[in-house]
């Protein structure tokens, strides 16, 4: 039915349809009381299969790049030397999921790096007529790792998906934060403090980008803070939409980030545009200037976009045309599901009401014909 409808109203009749299925994204509760290597111990054993499953396929990309075997050989021999390094609770948690799945520890520490360098997203945070904050994404995941030309489809975004899970992180038996993860993934990338502030990340391409940090990191230069474990710790840790911006604008890190963050009150939003050492700019919703929304892909917004990959532009125009006394959870999914802000790469839509505590998620699939990204 969604099919025949016309492609602006496509998005809201599909997100209708989803949330009425719960959108096949599940939810896990992550006890922070635990001992850090118990907390992800049921996760990890219902999402065994799929989390081999996506371990197997990055280690067949890496064979078909070295024939030999010797770089996941280098994986497994040097990356479980990271996680003592890593701070906590972090290491210790990467080495119990490492325990209950059975992949070998430097896998799963590879699995954890990936996000740090090859994510591509959209981010957006807006206001309606009315005060209330949303908060919508897309995670886009998987560039360059293998297209499947049979399926046209890449690889590793599709091995993700069923890895896709939502969790409630709780203290004392109180939910602390919520998040849409990835099963065997510590750090966060997606997450709202319910009431408080809701925070997405974007990656940052720059020449002083996350290879070099990671680099000095395994070196032993290690006074910057991984971008998803920062995300994390301040999901977990500040109280409020300004202790976060500030702590995520001032936090050094290994690569450059945008972070994109919501709070609780009329013109609460904004994008933090990172360099490694700090902040280079802070784009916020200012009502008076009739910005009413922020957006983000993977280019600051003083620049163009890069030509072959202009999500900005469809996206704004159908902000715009949406209008801020018309946007919802479901005029945003509208939005998201706009190709190519909607493309070969999406393995999830996340949308965020800070108000309600609300956090929704829904695996995608981009319809043919459809951008690679």
């Amino acid at each position: 039915f969604c099919l025949k409808l016309k492609p602006q109203t496509f998005g809201e009749c599909l997100y209708s349809f989803l949330r009425r299925f719960k959108g096949g994204v599940s939810w896990y509760t992550v006890d922070l009381d635990l001992p850090p290597s118990k907390r992800w111990s049921a996760l990890i054993t219902d999402k065994k299969t799929e989390l081999v499953n996506m371990i197997q396929a990055i280690r067949d990309l890496a064979n078909a790049f070295v024939p030999s075997g010797k770089l996941i050989d280098l994986v497994d021999i040097t990356l479980p030397l990271m996680v003592d390094t890593l701070p906590s609770p972090f290491g210790e948690e990467i080495k119990g999921i490492a325990a209950v799945s059975g992949v070998p520890l430097g896998e799963v520490v590879l699995f954890n790096i990936f996000y740090e360098v090859f994510t591509v997203c959209t981010s957006i945070v807006a206001e309606d007529d009315k005060g209330n904050l949303f908060h919508g994404r897309n995670l886009d995941f998987g560039l360059f790792m293998g297209w499947d030309v049979k399926n046209k489809s890449w690889i590793i975004s599709e091995k993700l998906k069923p890895l896709v899970v939502n969790l409630d992180f709780k203290k004392n038996n109180q939910t602390v934060f919520k998040s849409t993860n990835f099963a065997g993934y510590v750090g966060m990338l997606t997450g709202i403090k319910p009431h408080v502030f809701t925070l997405t990340m974007n990656e940052r391409f720059s020449l002083d980008g996350g290879y070099i940090g990671i680099l000095e990191w395994i070196l032993g230069k290690r006074d910057g803070m991984w971008m998803s474990f920062l995300t994390r710790s301040v999901l977990e840790n500040a109280n409020s939409y300004e202790e976060a911006k500030i702590r995520l604008a001032q936090t050094k890190l290994l690569a450059p980030a945008y972070f994109i963050l919501g709070g609780n009150q009329t013109g609460q939003g904004c994008i933090i545009t990172r360099s490694r050492l700090l902040s280079l700019d802070i784009l916020e919703i200012d009502l008076k200037l009739d910005r009413w929304y922020v957006l983000e892909t993977n280019y600051d917004h003083w620049k163009e976009p890069l030509f072959l990959d202009d999500r900005r532009t469809p996206a704004k125009k159908c902000m715009n045309q949406t209008s801020q006394k018309n946007i919802s959870l479901k005029t945003m999914y509208d939005v998201l599901s706009t190709k190519p802000v909607l493309n070969k790469l999406t393995t999830y839509t996340t949308l965020m009401q800070v108000s309600e505590g609300t956090l929704e998620s829904y695996i995608r699939d981009c319809p043919n014909p459809c951008m690679p990204w």
